[in-house]
Formats: structure tokens, C-alpha cells, sequence
């Protein structure tokens, strides 16, 4: 096990170099000059000598290797820069923005646990009957609708037509049923299908014949089942940690939540580079980070992977 997490962890500072690097040459392939973009936003006429002036200032006069290497050291430490527009830390700023994110996609990653085990158990256990198929259809209707379009959807019904929830802006918890239940549907789909399809393989392998020739308990059986069915999808889950955060940036501007997804798409608008910087910087550091965690926990959950690494 200490031999795995070592090599992940080797592994680690290389995935992250190779995502800001990419990041960073995406960004340096704009049309807009930064520098002109600065001086716009703050209302200040650029002229070729003020446009010079601000280039030196924001260290765009140096070669692009130096500015990666400067930008990298920076964003390790916290120092992503000042924001364009308001002049203000772009660290202090994704800060104040994240705990309204991390709400949303954590909220949504309950809906996801609960609602794809709920569904995956009941899918797996009537599967090919009518219940299967018409739950598996919903679910599936449900999860292709574009997440702008349904929330939308929502909106109108629970909001428009009943007044059940606030749908505009953190106010309380009720504003956050909608968004975090939206942002969930896109999910649901696939680990449904994931749990469902896990556990019908799994009730056909060895072990479990083997059990019952030992003449077990069948609830202690399909626990065993579950045990295995769930590794996968821990992964999985892992993964999706990341892209939950990453996609609230269409949710957050559908229900006006002050999050970093909207702070993100406002930084597109008004092209505040240093806030489109650290957001890339931040989702890719956090995909490598789940990631590991996730790989960990399905060793920690199957010997069998731990035997193989050794």
C-alpha cells in the first residue's frame, strides 16, 4: 500500500506541471492583449506607451517559459495575481466564491449517492421487469435534457407555478434544492446503470455460488455482492467530485448562485485573465487530488488490487 501511494504520488507532480502548462498555452493563444484588456476595464485609454507601461507591470515583457515558471510558483503558493476589474486578490476572491460551490456540489453529491443506490439496488433486483424499464427510462429522459434546460424546467414548476422554492441567489436551504438537484440528473444516469449492471455481474461469480454451497445467510450474501458491486463505482464517484464542481458553472448562472462557476463566467466576460488562470489552475490541481483519493480507497476496499500491486 505505501509503495502504491508513492508511485501515485510520483506520478502527481507531473499530471499537475503537464495541466497548468497546457492551461497556460491555451490562454497565451487569446487574440486580446492583456495589457489593453487591464487598462479598458479600468477605464483608461490605452496608448502605446501606457500599453508598454502595463505589460512590464504585469510581467508580459519576459519570455513565455519564465512567466509559466513564475505563474506556477505563484499559483502553488496562493498568489494568483490581482483581478483586472476590481483590483482586488484573485485568491480572496475564488475564496469568498467557494464555499457557495462546494454547498452546491456537495449537496448534489448526495442526491447522486442516495438516488443512484436507491435506483441501482431496485433496477438490479427487478431487472427486466416493468419497474426496471420504466425507472431506467425516466432516469434516462431525465438525465439527457441539457442542465440549463432543465433547470429551467424547475423553475417554472416549483417556483412559477407552486412558490415552493427561491430559485434565485443562496438566500436559504430551499434555494438550494433546485440547483443541487439539477446539477445531479446529469449524473444519475450513469451510476445507475453502473450499480444496476455491477451487481446482476457479480451475482453470477464464483464467491457466491461458493457461499451458498456454505449454506450463508442469502442477506450476507448480497451484502458481499454490494461490497464488490460499490468499487467501481467509488472510483468512478472520485472522479466525478471534480467535474461536480466544475459544472456548476451553467447551474450557478441558471439560479444566480454566488459561487466560482459564476465568478469564472463573469471573468470570461470582462476578460480578467488572472481569475480564468487560477479557476484552471484550481479544477485541474482538485481532478488530480480526487483522483488519488479515489484510487486509495478502492485498494483500501478490494485486498485483491493490493496483492496485485505487490
Amino acid at each position: 500500500m505505501k509503495r502504491y501511494m508513492l508511485n501515485r504520488l510520483l506520478m502527481f507532480f507531473p499530471l499537475v506541471i503537464f495541466m497548468t502548462f497546457f492551461a497556460f498555452i491555451l490562454l497565451t493563444m487569446r487574440t486580446s492583449d492583456p495589457a489593453e484588456v487591464a487598462l479598458r476595464v479600468n477605464q483608461v485609454t490605452p496608448t502605446e506607451e501606457m500599453i508598454a507601461s502595463m505589460r512590464q507591470e504585469l510581467g508580459l515583457d519576459q519570455p513565455f517559459f519564465i512567466r509559466y515558471v513564475t505563474w506556477l510558483k505563484d499559483g502553488l503558493t496562493g498568489q494568483f495575481g490581482t483581478s483586472y476589474v476590481t483590483q482586488e486578490p484573485v485568491f480572496d476572491l475564488i475564496m469568498e466564491a467557494l464555499p457557495a460551490t462546494l454547498q452546491l456540489a456537495g449537496a448534489a453529491l448526495l442526491f447522486i449517492m442516495v438516488l443512484s443506490l436507491l435506483f441501482g439496488i431496485i433496477c438490479a433486483y427487478a431487472a427486466n421487469t416493468w419497474i426496471d424499464r420504466i425507472l431506467r427510462a425516466c432516469i434516462f429522459i431525465a438525465a439527457s435534457m441539457p442542465s440549463f434546460w432543465l433547470g429551467i424546467l424547475l423553475i417554472w414548476l416549483f417556483s412559477v407555478k407552486l412558490h415552493w422554492v427561491n430559485t434565485s441567489g443562496m438566500e436559504d436551504f430551499k434555494s438550494l434544492i433546485l440547483p443541487a438537484v439539477t446539477l445531479s440528473f446529469g449524473y444519475l444516469s450513469t451510476y445507475v446503470r453502473l450499480i444496476r449492471n455491477q451487481i446482476l455481474k457479480f451475482q453470477h461469480e464464483p464467491f457466491v455460488f461458493y457461499a451458498r454451497a456454505r449454506g450463508l445467510r442469502e442477506r450476507t450474501i448480497q451484502l458481499k455482492v454490494m461490497r464488490h458491486a460499490l468499487q467501481l463505482t467509488v472510483t468512478a464517484l472520485g472522479m466525478s467530485i471534480p467535474k461536480l464542481i466544475a459544472g456548476t458553472v451553467i447551474i450557478e448562472n441558471v439560479f444566480a448562485w454566488p459561487g466560482v462557476g459564476r465568478l469564472c463566467v463573469a471573468a470570461i466576460f470582462h476578460a480578467d485573465f488572472p481569475i480564468i488562470q487560477a479557476y484552471l489552475f484550481l479544477m485541474g490541481f482538485m481532478f488530480v487530488v480526487c483522483n488519488f483519493i479515489a484510487d486509495v480507497i478502492q485498494m483500501i476496499m478490494n485486498p485483491q488490487l493490493r496483492k496485485e500491486g505487490e
